[in-house]
């Protein structure tokens, strides 16, 4: 992974580099490490250091966020990165609680950025550790409830020397052996202590509380396009879903948005809708668009075709803009 240091380069003195492994775990919120290793190396080659990245455009950060979701991590890597720049000189503090009064930084976050970046003994929890620690110790209490007992389960077993090395490994260790199913016991270096492998219970831990079903809303999406090529789309609101992102114009999202056009025109629907699940629930978009002239629009901006970037949309609206790129002959990117 290219924000980490192995335990060779580590004791001939390569420290972990706060910054890179700040950006990393915030990217890895609700992600898998497939998903954001690009985003990571583009994030890293555009704005190498902290200071770099505290003087970005908030639209340009937004724009490679763009397709990793939970944009509120973009908008808060924003603010923590110009706090550290701005009152802290650069550095990221080196102790759990210094990290925590960082914008955009819990308790989980700030003990791995202590514990990975500066060697810290804290205890490092993540959904690979819960695994590792409910099958260690056989721990049948469904999650969430058993998060406190695993994790005082956990800080039993931090160590005071090489914490950082050791919350790496365990964290490996549920990633690549203790996988949620058909785990390697067989090559596990803790398989002899491990209960729920003596007891025959690994396979069902840990267990999980019945999820709730999601509930479906819809909106509506509308897609204007100038005569000379531009689109028209609006900046979001920071706060909610997709807060701060580059979108098109439309309704609330419920279950039965009224319709809210940007402007007066020969609006169409079109025949598919576009579909994504967040967090709580999932979205149906009816996707309308138009040809427009030179018309002003009541809300948003065009955007010509030299600035306007599909890629710096979220993955709901990019979903949309595909549905309608026939509509329009727009080539894919």
């Amino acid at each position: 992974m290219p924000w980490r240091v192995g335990p060779h380069d580590r004791r001939d003195g390569v420290r972990p580099d706060p910054y890179r492994v700040w950006l990393s775990e915030v990217m890895l919120q609700q992600t898998t490490v497939a998903a954001v290793r690009d985003y990571f190396h583009r994030f890293i080659a555009r704005w190498p250091t902290v200071l770099d990245l505290a003087a970005a455009e908030d639209a340009d950060v937004m724009g490679e966020w763009a397709g990793l979701g939970y944009y509120a991590r973009a908008r808060n890597l924003l603010k923590c990165a110009r706090v550290v720049a701005d009152q802290h000189g650069g550095t990221f503090p080196d102790a759990r609680e210094g990290l925590l009064q960082l914008p955009g930084i819990g308790p989980y976050t700030a003990s791995a950025i202590a514990s990975i970046a500066f060697d810290r003994p804290e205890t490092v929890v993540d959904g690979n550790v819960e695994r590792v620690m409910a099958r260690l110790h056989d721990v049948h209490t469904p999650l969430p409830r058993a998060k406190p007992e695993l994790t005082a389960l956990a800080a039993a077993l931090t160590p005071q020397a090489r914490p950082g090395d050791y919350a790496q490994a365990v964290m490996d260790l549920g990633a690549t052996i203790c996988t949620p199913r058909s785990p390697a016991c067989g090559i596990c270096p803790w398989r002899d202590p491990c209960l729920a492998r003596t007891n025959g219970t690994a396979a069902d831990l840990p267990r999980k509380e019945p999820k709730k079903p999601k509930p479906t809303r819809h909106g509506i999406a509308y897609i204007a396009r100038r005569n000379d090529g531009a689109f028209l789309l609006e900046r979001r609101p920071d706060k909610g879903l997709l807060g701060g992102m580059l979108g098109w114009p439309g309704s609330d999202w419920t279950d039965t948005p009224d319709p809210a056009p940007p402007m007066q025109a020969d609006w169409r629907a079109l025949p598919a809708q576009a579909l994504h699940t967040f967090t709580h629930f999932h979205l149906r978009l009816t996707v309308m668009v138009a040809d427009v002239g030179h018309a002003n629009p009541q809300t948003g901006q065009f955007l010509p075709p030299a600035t306007f970037r599909p890629s710096d949309l979220p993955t709901v609206m990019r979903k949309a803009f595909d549905l309608a790129r026939a509509e329009f002959d727009t080539p894919p990117d």
